[in-house]
């Protein structure tokens, strides 16, 4: 996360029920969800080394936290993850376009077959979750997508943004802001850390 995680929850007074992470990649952000108070999580991460990790500090954490080695999307079925030699942190269902020009020394040598689901299917699980933190790579829209009942209780959308076209097909954060003001939620926060690319905070109004 570019934005504190600690910050936004002070800055916007956040009660929050429970965390949907989407693209958790080894769990760095677990020890400040609990540290704020936060005992219910669940967790999604489609590489195998990623999810390895994340398993194992998982065993230690003092939470009720699950995790699904799945990537999730609006559709069901199996999809190639292209995945990226910086420690797996670009990795994404979508081929690199000019994130390879933005970060020429970052590569995509190998890919991996993984599940997708869509976040909906989790329903059950995730009915009285209402904050979701998503860093999937270009993949944002398709996420909310398959999510679209589970959105009707969530307050709380931290992601990554883009705009322009760094992985094919991407989604622009014009569609997102779009989406989601269905939900009735706004664009509160932006840092364009990455000039191309950024996260943003939607908080339901």
């Amino acid at each position: 996360m570019i934005l504190s995680f600690t910050n936004i929850v002070k800055k916007y007074n956040m009660n929050i029920k429970g965390i949907i992470h989407i693209g958790a990649h080894q769990g760095w952000e677990v020890d400040e969800y609990i540290d704020n108070g936060i005992q219910d999580i669940v967790m999604f991460e489609p590489v195998s080394e990623n999810f390895t990790i994340l398993e194992e500090k998982l065993q230690d954490a003092n939470a009720n936290i699950s995790a699904y080695q799945v990537a999730l999307g609006n559709e069901e079925k199996n999809v190639t993850m292209y995945l990226s030699d910086n420690g797996l942190l670009s990795s994404s269902v979508l081929k690199p376009k000019v994130h390879l020009q933005l970060h020429p020394t970052v590569g995509f040598p190998t890919t991996e077959e993984v599940e997708m689901k869509r976040l909906d299917s989790f329903a059950e699980e995730t009915q009285n979750f209402n904050f979701i933190n998503m860093d999937v790579q270009g993949y944002e829209l398709e996420v909310l997508k398959g999510g679209a009942e589970t959105l009707k209780h969530i307050d709380y959308v931290y992601c990554e943004i883009n705009r322009d076209e760094l992985y094919e097909g991407n989604a622009f954060v014009e569609d997102l802001d779009k989406f989601l003001a269905d939900y009735n939620m706004e664009r509160v926060e932006t840092d364009w850390a990455g000039t191309l690319w950024g996260d943003a905070l939607y908080v339901r109004k």
